[in-house]
Parts: C-alpha cells; sequence; structure tokens
C-alpha cells in the first residue's frame, strides 16, 4: 500500500511538470499600491502593534490556495518591541491575463515559543544569547506537514512552527555562520561590534525555500559573511537543511552582480530541488531615509545547485580557493525595477523583497507575484524617536518628508540622496502626501520559464487521507 501511495505522489510531481516549449521572458501584468497606514488584522491599533509592513516575504501555498505575506522585527528597526507575525490575505487572479485585485488581510497569525510567549523583533540583549529575539525574513510552508518554516537574521536561524504559530522546534544553524569574534568565539547577535566572522549584521538568512517533497529547506544569507569580504564581499551561501534531522546538509556559494549600494538577496524560491529564482536588489529607490532614490537594480534570477561545490569547509575568499559557485542565468527572469507605478513617482521601491509563484493559468502559464517591505513608513533616531515617512508622487520622481506619527507636524524634508535635510516652512502644502505604500507586481511566465517547475505535492499519509476523506463524501451523497 505504501508503495502505491508512493508511486501516485509520484505521478503527480510528474503532472506537474510543464512541457518544454520555447523560452520566454516573464512579463508585466499590473500593480498594486497598499496603503502605508493600513492595519493588519490582530486588533492591535497603533504603529508598533498592528500597522501592516508588508512583504519580507510572500508564498502561494497551492495545495490549499493560500497566500501569506511575512512582515519583518516591526518599525523600531530592532530598537523598540514588537511581535513578530505573519499575515495570510486574499488576491483576486484573472485566471486569463495573472492581474491582480481586491488584496485583503483575513488572518494574523503572531509567533510565540512553545510556551506561549511572543517572539519579539527588539535586538538580543545580553548580544550574546538570542533569547526571543526574532526578526523574520523568509517563509514557507512545508508540504508534508502543513507547519511554518520561517528564517531569522539575528541568529541567523531556521524555526519551524505550527500553523498557530507556536515554536515546534530550532534547526541546526552550521557554526561557520554564527556572528561572532573569531578568535575569542563571543557571539553577538545584535550587531558587528566585535565580531570578525559569520553572518552580519541585518544581513542573516533573508531567502528561504522548500523542495516540492518537503524533504529539504534552503536557507541564503543575504549577502557575504564577515570573514569572506563583509560589504565588500561578492558570495552568499545557501544552506541545504533536512527537515527530518534539522542538520544542515551543505552549502553553497552564490556570485552577486557586485557588492555595492548595499546589494543583496532578499528572496529564494524554489522550482524543484535543485533550481530556484534569486531576487538580488541594490539599496535604492523609493524607501525610508538613507535610500538613494537613483539607479535602482532589482532583478530575479534563475540557479542550479546541481554541480556546484559543498563549501561547508571552504573560505569563499582566501586567495586561490578553489570552488564551483551555483550557475546563474546571464539575463534575469524579471527586471523588478523596470516597471513602475504612478503611485510612487514611477519610480522602483527601494525593497522588493518578496518573490512567489502563484496559480497556473488558463493557458498553461504562471502567474508571478512580487512584493515589497514599506518599513512600515517609519523611521527612527539613534535614542529611539520615531517619526513617519510620507512620499509624494511627482513625474518621474518622488518627495520625501518625515513628521510626527500620524500627523504633518515638526516635519523635515528628506532629500533624493536620502539625507535627512531641514525643517519645512511653516504653510507647506502636504496635499498629495500619504504613507509610503507597500507594492505587490504581477508577471506572466513564459511557458519556457517554467518548464522545470514542480509544485509541492502533500506528504503521501495527507494524500491517503484526502482519498479517505472524499471516499466518504461519496459514500455520504449515495446515502443520501
Amino acid at each position: 500500500m505504501k508503495s502505491t501511495t508512493f508511486a501516485l505522489v509520484a505521478a503527480l510531481a510528474a503532472g506537474l511538470v510543464l512541457s518544454a516549449p520555447a523560452q520566454a521572458a516573464a512579463t508585466f501584468v499590473n500593480g498594486l499600491a497598499l496603503s502605508g497606514s493600513a492595519l493588519d488584522v490582530s486588533g492591535g491599533t497603533s504603529v508598533n502593534d498592528g500597522r501592516m509592513g508588508y512583504f519580507s516575504d510572500l508564498y502561494y501555498d497551492a495545495n490549499r490556495s493560500e497566500w501569506w505575506g511575512l512582515s519583518d522585527r516591526g518599525p523600531g528597526g530592532g530598537t523598540l518591541s514588537y511581535d513578530t507575525r505573519v499575515q495570510r490575505f486574499t488576491l483576486d487572479v484573472n485566471a486569463t491575463t495573472g492581474a491582480i485585485s481586491n488584496f485583503q488581510v483575513v488572518q494574523t497569525v503572531k509567533f510565540t515559543n512553545a510556551s506561549g510567549q511572543a517572539f519579539n523583533g527588539i535586538a538580543p540583549n545580553p548580544n550574546s544569547t538570542l533569547g526571543r529575539s526574532f526578526d523574520p525574513e523568509g517563509f514557507v510552508i512545508n508540504p508534508r506537514s502543513g507547519n511554518f518554516l520561517v528564517s531569522d537574521e539575528y541568529g541567523p536561524s531556521l524555526y519551524e512552527f505550527n500553523r498557530s504559530g507556536q515554536l515546534l522546534r530550532t534547526l541546526s544553524t552550521p557554526s561557520n555562520l554564527i556572528p561572532r569574534n573569531a578568535g575569542t568565539g563571543v557571539a553577538n547577535h545584535a550587531g558587528d561590534i566585535g565580531n570578525t566572522a559569520g553572518k552580519r549584521t541585518n544581513r542573516g538568512f533573508e531567502g528561504l525555500a522548500v523542495s516540492p517533497n518537503g524533504q529539504f529547506a534552503f536557507a541564503m544569507l543575504q549577502s557575504a559573511m564577515l570573514d569572506e569580504g563583509g560589504g565588500d564581499g561578492v558570495y552568499n551561501r545557501i544552506v541545504k537543511f533536512d527537515l527530518n534531522t534539522g542538520a544542515a546538509l551543505g552549502q553553497y556559494a552564490y556570485k552577486m552582480e557586485g557588492s555595492n549600494q548595499g546589494r543583496g538577496i532578499s528572496a529564494l524560491v524554489a522550482i524543484n530541488d535543485h533550481e530556484f529564482d534569486v531576487l538580488e536588489r541594490n539599496n535604492r529607490g523609493v524607501g525610508v531615509p538613507e535610500a538613494n532614490l537613483a539607479s535602482p537594480n532589482k532583478k530575479v534570477y534563475r540557479i542550479d545547485i546541481d554541480g556546484a561545490t559543498d563549501v561547508s569547509g571552504i573560505d569563499l575568499n582566501a586567495p586561490g580557493a578553489s570552488f564551483t559557485a551555483v550557475s546563474k542565468t546571464a539575463t534575469p527572469v524579471v527586471d523588478l525595477a523596470a516597471d513602475t507605478l504612478s503611485e510612487l513617482g514611477n519610480v522602483s521601491p527601494e525593497k522588493w523583497e518578496g518573490w512567489t509563484i502563484g496559480p497556473k493559468l488558463a493557458d498553461g502559464t504562471y502567474m508571478l507575484l512580487a512584493g515589497t517591505d514599506n518599513d512600515y513608513s517609519i523611521t527612527q533616531n539613534p535614542v529611539g524617536e520615531q517619526f513617519e515617512v510620507f512620499i509624494k508622487p511627482g513625474v518621474g520622481t518622488v518627495t520625501r518628508i518625515q513628521c510626527d506619527i500620524g500627523t504633518f507636524n515638526n516635519c523635515k524634508s528628506i532629500g533624493s540622496n536620502g539625507v535627512v535635510g531641514a525643517a519645512l516652512a511653516g504653510g507647506t502644502n502636504f496635499a498629495g502626501y500619504t504613507a509610503i505604500p507597500g507594492v505587490l507586481h504581477a508577471y506572466k511566465s513564459g511557458l519556457g520559464d517554467m518548464t522545470n517547475y514542480v509544485q509541492a505535492v502533500p506528504e503521501p499519509e495527507s494524500i491517503a487521507l484526502l482519498g479517505a476523506g472524499l471516499a466518504v463524501m461519496v459514500w455520504v451523497r449515495r446515502r443520501r
């Protein structure tokens, strides 16, 4: 019986692999600009407990036809308390064109430890111990169990939660990724001070993917580690985890286009068990202060880890280091910055961080969804004083200001270079200013883009239960 069930799973998986027509690029369909001051459905009513932070990651659960959007550590940037959470939302998708409309949040799930205490976005204190500090950046659902897998930047860590958001286990992070002083071994998870090795601050497990069969997870660092070039490094690490044991099985090197302008990766999406989409971007575009408006660069590449060297024991920055990085398409699947909305002055958002494969369309293509992290449209100074960021779109540009939260009091200008300037003069006209929106873009794949795509398949036991349930339904209908 078990071999028959596995054969059924294999047949289902095979049926989800598309045929291979000529290669065609994904095309932009439409976009949504979502209110930057909107609340989730947690019941919170303040900026620090209820405002939508939008999309540090996106995930479409094809088995349940559910959309999920992950928020990060909160509007305090790690300086203020915030209960971390994920949002389930609904989205209308035109089955022919892939056009999207009618975004609605329908569920907010907060993350807690096994005792029910909330995971918090505030930075670890003491900094050598993670505690309940959590900066969630990557989100997938394990097709075998339905549980949430969430990657974190502070650790960097990979956690498994049940569908109520309660922690089930922590997977084993390879020791070479831990942010630490290589001489003393002392870790600092809250910042780079004292650290000489491991991941950089705010550059942990940014991308997360799960294999279609639910056996493996893949977590990806945002950029190079401190001891592998730091801010000048171009190689990121992808870690493969065994979801049965929780152990790391291997590490693979990904080479970015460069290291300038805060470049890093923001999303990792499985095409099958060895091919992935990677969203790579710089820190340019419409965002809170420090984000320069000039030259935004946001692209999605297709990569393949087959044939890549396991670099678990290799220093990627060592002179003469010999390894094969993952293969990467020369031409991007999508150039996100090339498609813009008038609500942002036709300037790309800074933080494209979510990417997921949506439903299959009528002609056999797939809808692809990209989303932005708008940082809650909030910024803060070094002492934790918060300000709201407002934008006013122009033609090919956007004007930004920061003010007291929820008002147009004590406003200051923000230059196109991201630098906060002088106080605005009395009598300034604030008409047309709004909080920075969250953005969703819908794309339609080319048939050739998805030739090797394998949709996630539930575990054999789930399929058996589904079959049993259908049989009961048929029996009940016949009895009626």
